[in-house]
């Protein structure tokens, strides 16, 4: 990156978290993004920031449809694990949640959402390593009042991460000084620190990773604990 150019400076810009979806071929996949906004009212339209590489990418690439679900703050870190950690071209991810299909085919997730939209894109940008697809949206619907998840809150209170596919991604971070004992998944980036423990895992404060019970699992992604490594 240019050295005039500080990446932090970004980290200002303010995002939501959603899972978008589409259909292609029969087939079905999701994932999660952070970069959705309206570009439009008339007519409605939003922008939906992809990676290159993403399944769903080539899906929406392929089809031109998609759909979009507005996740709450309450929604639970198993479901975006599967969706923004795990991959479709490994597992069928939307076999592991319940769903509908919407009327443009794509699934609809209700599970931690607040609403849902669906829509077919009318235009698309090169965005470098994602594309920027432009969706007309063809239906639009609230499924209950809620705070959206941000993605400040999601790294401030639920301790996520982004994907190294996510336009948010930060890379490695230096640990904090004078602080042992943390190890760290290698599949997601999440940091077990022994003096938070895993309060949604029942996990006290003060326990040490080696004694966390065998079959504890990565809060974010699922991962088990021979896929963490110390981490300071």
């Amino acid at each position: 990156m240019d050295a005039s150019i500080n990446s932090k400076a970004l980290w200002d810009i303010s995002y939501g978290l959603y899972i978008v979806t589409s259909a292609c071929d029969g087939k079905l996949n999701g994932q999660i993004a952070n970069t959705v906004f309206q570009v439009s009212a008339d007519p409605p339209r939003v922008a939906v920031s992809l990676h290159k590489q993403n399944l769903t990418h080539a899906f929406v690439q392929a089809s031109g449809v998609l759909a979009i679900m507005t996740l709450e703050e309450g929604v639970s870190m198993d479901l975006i694990g599967l969706f923004g950690f795990k991959s479709g071209r490994d597992v069928d991810k939307l076999a592991r949640v319940p769903h509908t299909l919407g009327s443009n085919g794509c699934a609809l997730v209700s599970e931690g959402a607040l609403s849902i939209m669906e829509g077919r894109v009318v235009a698309s940008a090169d965005g470098g390593t994602h594309t920027v697809f432009i969706v007309e949206l063809t239906r639009a619907e609230v499924l209950k009042q809620g705070t959206p998840l941000t993605y400040a809150t999601y790294q401030a209170v639920k301790k996520g991460h982004s994907p190294k596919n996510a336009p948010t991604y930060r890379g490695e971070a230096d640990p904090p000084e004078g602080v042992q004992g943390r190890f760290k998944c290698s599949v997601c980036g999440y940091l077990y620190d022994p003096r938070e423990g895993d309060p949604a895992g029942h996990i006290p404060p003060g326990t040490s990773f080696e004694d966390l019970p065998s079959d504890w699992t990565c809060p974010l992604c699922g991962a088990t604990k021979e896929d963490f490594a110390p981490a300071g």
